[in-house]
This record gives structure tokens, C-alpha cells and sequence, in this order.
């Protein structure tokens, strides 16, 4: 059979000129853009870069945020961004000399660069926000700082790598529930879910206080971290409501309870959040950067119909099929037809699951694929699957199946569905309709020659409902070990 599937499901991206636009409105980029804008020789900046006070007044009106209570400090955050990702230039100042600021490079690659140019400073921006969310909560540094004049992080009993990873498997949860199969897709995740999928482990029935008053805990922390995170794009985020905070110490917490007997509305109160298309984007490009495998849909088009067949192998039914429409386009239909049935040859594992994808391929190629496959009639391995496939095109004069060819397809049919890893009601009603046309089935099964005629027939053995049919699977199974080993 063939290989264990990757974890992560393929990503249908929005195009790079569509993340590029999302990109230069997210709320914070776009106010860091305004405020490079508007830097000029009278600008002044602290030994950190950042705005002197006087000036924060005028920053926030720039943006039309001079009303607004927070007005300076959303005018502060965005001049930060914009220092780190390179829109201005800041020559560090101190408490007697203020420095001065120029217009950094990004500037001009942002408003006039290519969209993948500006999704670089996006990542940048997103690299700033990711260590502020991560970054701990200073009420009072100076009880923090130890004799050598830095941070002690044992005071502060904070770990950063901890706190990036932790955010990071957060965020690749989030990712894997929105591009995989049977998941919310581009619906929001409750965050008591989320952060349930952090602490609870997956062996553990009824959780205990202890782990409910972890996943509170990390709720909270989550809430904060989505509270930075959206600005910049990343998340779309329904804040967890503040009616259910209850003072613990010092801190609000959400007192958390399980969620299996409230509704919607009252698991929404929790918290709600979902990646947006900049932030599967994003998060995909951190797992990329990390090594991970994370494919996207797209990515064959330009490969051989080998590299597309082995490919689809992992991808679930709508991305494969966006996938071959992305790779058949600008082909020639006929020529298209003729690699695809060349890549299906072979009798290596992965060869049915590839079979199987080259006949879903050739029927979105449509009738003008005729030529090439009635070309393999005669082939042994592809001459079934072209017979079926003219059969529901309802094209004229398809000669009938040997029995062999007849036995042989069954083989590679079940075996394609067993590493296509569908749903089991489907595979036993294929297993109990195929013995049901054939009597004897059993009894010549065991004897094709195809490379999974044994592992096949034991899955029929575990899967038949039929009691006596399941033993008459086995015994056959053991016919053709026995045979192959002989």
C-alpha cells in the first residue's frame, strides 16, 4: 500500500496579488505606511527609535485616531512597525538629543513593489507582532531587572521559547482545522477548543479541575495574543466577553467550564476566532521557514503528470480536483491524456492510488481525451480503467473485458480506495457489490497478478459484512501469500 499521508492537508491560497492588497489594508501595516508618509525633517525619535511624547498627539490625528482615547498609543504601535519593518530610517536620539528619521527603502517597495515584494514586509510586520504576543506583561520593570541591568527571566517566570511555541502550535492547529477535511474551513473556532487542543491530552475522557483551570488560563493568554494579532491581519477574532470575567488574584479569568451543553451563542461568549486568507498565508510561510511540509494547491502545476499523480495522493477531494483543473489548463487535451495514463503505469505501491487519480483526471479532460485512451485498450494495467472510462463517457465499440483484466481491475480498485483512506461505508458497500456481481469471486481473486492481490483480500476479510463471504476473503488471502511466496 502506499505510504502514510502527510499531516498537513494542501492550502488553496488566495492569488499573491489578492494577499498583497489584504496585506496593504490590514489596519496596522496600513497606518505604519501612513505614518512613514508623513515623517519628515521635523520628526524626532528616543533612543529606541520610538516618537518622542510630544509628537505622538500629531501622529494620531495623521491617522484619525486624535479623538480616540488609545489614539497615541495605536499612533505609537504603528510607528514602531514601521522602524522594524524598514519604512523609516530612525537615528537613535536620547533624553537630551532627540534623534532625526529618513524614509526607509520599504517605503517605496511597499506602494509600488510586486505583491510577493510587499508580503515580505508583511511577514516582517507579522515577525514584530508574533514577538509582541509572545512578549510578557511588564507592570513594573524595575522588578525585574536583575544586578546586571537586563531582564531576568526567572523573575519574571517567563519562558520565550516556551511562550513562541506554544503560540506557534496554536496557530498550526488553527491552520490544520482550516484546511483539512471535515474541519470549520473558513468558519471560527470556539477558543475554548483551541486551547483545549494545547492542554488536554488526546487519551484523557473527562478532564480534570486542574486541566480546566489550565485551558482557562491559556484561554486568557490566547485572548491577549489574538487581541495583537488581528491588526495586523492574521485573524478575524470575537473577543471572549468581558461579562464572564471573574477576578482571580490579580487577573481576570474566563472561568472555563466544558462546552458540551451550551449553544452557540453561549460558546461564542468564549471567544471566537478564525485565520483569515493573509493568515493561512502566513502561517504557512513560519511552517514552511521551519521546515515543515505544508503544500498548497497549485504548486504541480508546472510538474510532470508523474509529479501530479504521486502528488494528489495527499490531497483531499476538492484540493485535488482544483489541482488537475490548475495543471490541465494551457495543455493540449490529447497530449494531456497520454502522460497522465503514462505516469498511472507500474506496479509499486503508490501505482493504484495513482490509477485512480489518472481516471478522475481524465474525466475532467472531457471527451477530446477519447483518442489517447483508447490507445491502452490492450494495455494490462490500464486497459480496465480505459474500458470504464469510455463507458461513462458512452462512447461506441469498447470491447469487453477479459476476466482477468475483469479480476485484475477489482484488485486495483479496492487497493487505489484502501490508500485513498475514504469513508469505510463506501469501501465496504464497493467490496460487498463487486462479490455480489461476480460469484467466485474468492476463488480467482487469490490468483491475479497484481502486487496487492493478498493485502487487498485481507482488507475485504476485515471489511465484508457478510460473515462467510469475510472468511472465504481470508482464506483467500492466504492462498495468494502463499503463492507469492512459493
Amino acid at each position: 500500500m502506499a505510504p502514510d499521508h502527510p499531516i498537513l492537508p494542501p492550502v488553496q491560497l488566495h492569488s499573491d496579488a489578492e494577499l498583497a492588497r489584504e496585506a496593504l489594508a490590514t489596519p496596522l501595516l496600513s497606518r505604519a505606511a501612513r505614518l512613514a508618509r508623513w515623517a519628515g525633517p521635523e520628526t524626532r525619535v528616543g533612543a529606541g527609535g520610538e516618537l518622542v511624547e510630544e509628537q505622538l498627539p500629531a501622529a494620531a490625528e495623521v491617522l484619525g485616531l486624535g479623538a480616540d482615547e488609545d489614539g497615541e498609543a495605536y499612533a505609537s504601535e504603528a510607528w514602531r512597525l514601521a522602524v522594524d519593518t524598514g519604512l523609516v530610517e530612525a537615528e537613535d536620539g536620547d533624553d537630551d538629543t532627540p534623534g532625526g528619521v529618513t524614509v526607509g527603502e520599504n517605503l517605496a517597495v511597499l506602494t509600488g513593489g510586486a505583491p510577493l515584494d510587499v508580503l515580505g514586509i508583511w511577514l516582517d510586520a507579522l515577525d514584530v507582532v508574533f514577538a509582541d504576543a509572545t512578549a510578557p506583561v511588564l507592570d513594573d520593570i524595575e522588578d525585574v531587572i536583575g544586578e546586571d541591568g537586563e531582564i531576568d527571566f526567572e523573575l519574571l517566570d517567563w519562558n520565550p521559547e516556551e511562550e513562541a511555541e506554544f503560540l506557534e502550535g496554536v496557530l498550526g492547529n488553527l491552520y490544520l482545522l482550516t484546511v483539512g477535511e471535515g474541519g470549520p474551513g473558513e468558519g471560527p473556532v470556539p477558543l475554548p477548543a483551541l486551547a483545549a487542543s494545547m492542554i488536554v491530552p488526546d487519551d484523557m475522557g473527562e478532564p480534570t479541575d486542574d486541566v480546566l483551570e489550565q485551558v482557562s488560563e491559556a484561554m486568557m493568554r490566547l485572548d491577549d495574543q489574538f487581541r495583537l494579532l488581528e491588526p495586523i491581519g492574521l485573524v478575524a477574532y470575537q473577543p471572549v466577553d468581558e461579562a464572564l470575567m471573574v477576578e482571580e488574584g490579580e487577573e481576570p479569568v474566563a472561568r472555563f467550564e466544558e462546552t458540551d451543553d451550551l449553544d452557540d451563542e453561549d460558546v461564542s461568549r468564549y471567544g471566537m476566532v478564525r485565520l483569515t486568507p493573509l493568515g493561512l498565508y502566513g502561517v504557512r510561510a513560519r511552517m514552511l521557514e521551519a521546515g515543515v511540509d505544508a503544500p498548497a494547491v497549485g504548486e504541480l502545476a508546472d510538474k510532470g503528470a508523474d509529479a501530479l499523480l504521486d502528488g494528489l495522493a495527499s490531497y483531499p477531494e476538492t484540493a485535488a480536483r482544483a489541482e488537475t483543473v490548475g495543471w490541465l489548463e494551457g495543455r493540449d487535451a490529447v497530449d494531456a491524456a497520454r502522460e497522465l495514463l503514462g505516469a498511472a503505469r507500474g506496479a509499486d505501491e503508490g501505482s493504484p492510488l495513482r490509477r485512480l487519480h489518472c481516471q478522475q483526471a481524465l474525466s475532467l479532460v472531457g471527451a477530446e481525451a477519447e483518442p489517447a485512451v483508447r490507445e491502452v485498450l490492450d494495455d494490462p494495467e490500464l486497459g480496465g480503467l480505459a474500458r470504464v472510462w469510455l463507458a461513462e463517457l458512452g462512447a461506441a465499440d469498447v470491447p469487453a473485458p477479459s476476466e482477468a483484466m475483469i479480476f485484475w481491475l477489482a484488485i486495483d480498485t479496492i487497493a487505489a480506495q484502501l490508500d485513498a483512506r475514504g469513508e469505510l461505508d463506501e469501501l465496504r458497500d464497493l467490496i460487498e457489490g463487486l462479490t455480489g456481481r461476480h460469484s467466485g469471486f474468492f476463488e480467482a481473486a487469490w490468483r491475479v497478478e497484481h502486487p496487492a492481490t493478498a493485502e487487498v483480500l485481507e482488507a475485504m476479510g476485515r471489511l465484508h459484512p457478510d460473515k462467510t463471504a469475510a472468511k472465504d476473503a481470508r482464506k483467500a488471502a492466504f492462498k495468494a501469500r502463499s503463492r507469492a511466496g512459493a
